[in-house]
């Protein structure tokens, strides 16, 4: 275990980072969620709805160095991709 007090303190912060980035993180991972279930259903309008709300928590994750930005991109441009897609 930790011997100094300097040590000791730096083991408490990253459990707490790390308790509020998997929160983040699922947050994150449930907008995404909703936009894949929303075009899989084949609801338009919806699916539309459920990827703006998910687009500023995906860029939230990336200023919060969760995920890269080019993963982020890569996301919200399939997403794009998929709607656009739709009937």
């Amino acid at each position: 275990m930790a011997n100094s007090a300097q040590v000791r303190k730096r083991a408490r912060q990253a459990e707490k980072r790390r308790r509020h980035n998997a929160s983040f993180r699922s947050a994150m991972r449930t907008a995404m969620k909703k936009v894949v279930q929303l075009i899989q259903a084949g609801d338009r309008q919806a699916a539309v709805d459920a990827f703006k709300a998910a687009v500023p928590v995906i860029d939230s994750a990336v200023g919060k160095r969760l995920i890269h930005r080019n993963k982020a991109a890569r996301h919200k441009r399939r997403f794009n991709a998929e709607i656009k897609a739709m009937p």
